[in-house]
């Protein structure tokens, strides 16, 4: 894995967010950064968070057809983690080392494992460092 950057599901969302623009502009950068020159990595659980947001959540939700169409040509090339008892094992170990709850962990595990160096979200503490990764607040 090469990946320089893991991308929470927050970012996918922002960028159908119409409602704040600079979030948009940020977000899809980051997802074409992460497309065009390989340097970003999700996990499954990044996939099935987006799927449940964009079909339920968004204020236009997606038809199960555009849904499908966004995971196969954006997030799919992206997903490079998929679950394992070892990623459940460091889940567990990072959520005693942090404090953080499970889901959160299962993310920076994901992350860490994926080699990056940075994770790319709205929901943790900006600026946070674990194993060589650091948490970054994009907007």
């Amino acid at each position: 894995m090469n990946a320089n950057f893991f991308l929470d599901t927050n970012i996918f969302v922002y960028t159908f967010d119409s409602s704040s623009p600079s979030k948009q502009k940020k977000a899809q950068k980051l997802v074409a950064d992460a497309l065009e020159k390989g340097i970003g990595v999700v996990s499954y659980q990044v996939v099935q968070e987006f799927i449940n947001v964009a079909t339920r959540k968004f204020k236009d939700p997606m038809s199960i057809h555009e849904c499908h169409q966004y995971v196969e040509t954006i997030m799919q090339p992206l997903c490079e983690i998929y679950p394992t008892f070892d990623l459940y094992k460091k889940s567990l170990e990072t959520m005693k080392k942090t404090g953080f709850g499970f889901y959160d962990s299962h993310i920076l595990s994901a992350a860490i494992i994926s080699n990056c160096r940075t994770l790319y979200t709205e929901d943790l503490k900006n600026g946070y460092k674990l194993s060589g990764l650091t948490i970054r607040n994009p907007f």
